[in-house]
C-alpha cells in the first residue's frame, strides 16, 4: 500500500473532498486524523471510514484558531506518532458581490482558508523535519487565477490566491528539510459546499449548467482532486515541489 502507515492529517476532513482523501488514504494504509466545525459530522465520517476508530481520529474546531491547529497536530502526535503528510482543504465558498462584503464577511474567509493553511502548516512541518521530511498539500482555487462574472468572489479569490503564494513560499523555505509543499487550483467540483448557499433544489438546478464551463464538458467530482492530492503526497511526484497544479477540467487553458 502506497501510504502504509503514514500519518495524516486532512483539514476540512469531514465531508467532500476532504472525507474522500481520508477515505483514500485510509485505504492505502495511512493513519488519518480529520478536522472540522461541526462535532457530529465529524463523529460519523470517522465512524463510516473506519468503525474500529484504530486508525483514525478527529479534531472539532476552526483551523483559523492556532489553539485548534495544535491539538490537531498533537492529536497526531499522541495517537499515531507524528505527521508525515498534511493537507490543507479547510476552507467556505459563498459567491458574493464585491460591495456586499461586510468586514465580518472578509474575516470568515481569510481566516478559514488563509490563516487555516497557515497556522497548520505552521504546527505540522516542525513535527515533519523531527521525522526526515514530510508532505504539505494545500487546496487552491481556479478563483485565485481567474475571476468569473457569473460568481463573483472577492474575498474568496483573495485568501485563495494567499495559499498559492504561502504554496511557493514553503516549498522554497522547507526543501533543505525534504518537505515538499505544492498546491491543487480546483474549478467547480461538485460537493456540499453549495448547499451552505442554496437549497437542494438549487444546487441540482444551477450544478449542471457549470458542466459547459469546462472543456472537457463536465463539473469535477471529489475523487478528481483526490487523485492529484494522492499524487502530490506521494512518492511519484518526488521531484515536485513549489507549484500548483490546475485541476479544472481545461478551464484555465484559455478562452472557452
Amino acid at each position: 500500500m502506497k501510504f502504509q502507515n503514514k500519518i495524516v492529517i486532512i483539514t476540512g476532513g469531514g465531508t467532500g473532498i476532504g472525507k474522500e482523501a481520508a477515505r483514500s488514504f485510509l485505504a492505502e494504509g495511512a493513519k488519518v486524523v480529520i478536522n472540522g466545525r461541526r462535532k457530529s459530522v465529524l463523529r460519523e465520517t470517522a465512524n463510516e471510514l473506519d468503525p474500529s476508530r484504530e486508525r483514525i481520529r478527529a479534531v472539532t474546531g476552526s483551523i483559523g484558531k492556532k489553539e485548534v491547529a495544535e491539538k490537531l497536530v498533537k492529536t497526531a502526535v499522541e495517537s499515531f506518532g507524528g505527521v508525515d503528510i498534511l493537507v490543507n482543504n479547510a476552507g467556505i465558498f459563498r459567491p458574493t458581490p464585491f460591495l456586499d462584503h461586510t468586514e465580518e464577511d472578509l474575516d470568515s474567509f481569510i481566516e478559514i482558508i488563509l490563516k487555516g493553511t497557515f497556522y497548520a502548516s505552521q504546527t505540522a512541518i516542525p513535527e515533519m523535519r523531527k521525522r526526515g521530511g514530510g508532505i504539505v498539500v494545500n487546496i487552491g482555487s481556479m478563483w485565485a487565477n481567474q475571476a468569473v462574472n457569473a460568481t463573483p468572489s472577492s474575498a474568496y479569490s483573495a485568501a485563495k490566491a494567499g495559499v498559492h503564494a504561502l504554496t511557493r513560499n514553503l516549498a522554497l523555505e522547507f526543501a533543505s528539510d525534504n518537505i515538499r509543499v505544492n498546491g491543487i487550483a480546483p474549478a467547480v467540483v461538485e460537493t456540499p459546499v453549495y448547499n451552505t448557499f442554496m437549497s437542494e433544489a438549487q444546487v441540482a438546478e444551477t450544478l449542471p449548467t457549470f458542466n459547459a464551463f469546462h472543456p472537457l464538458g463536465r463539473n469535477g467530482q471529489p475523487r478528481d482532486i483526490v487523485s492529484a492530492i494522492l499524487f502530490l503526497a506521494g512518492s511519484d511526484s518526488a521531484w515536485i515541489t513549489g507549484t500548483t497544479l490546475s485541476v479544472d477540467g481545461g478551464v484555465t487553458a484559455g478562452r472557452h
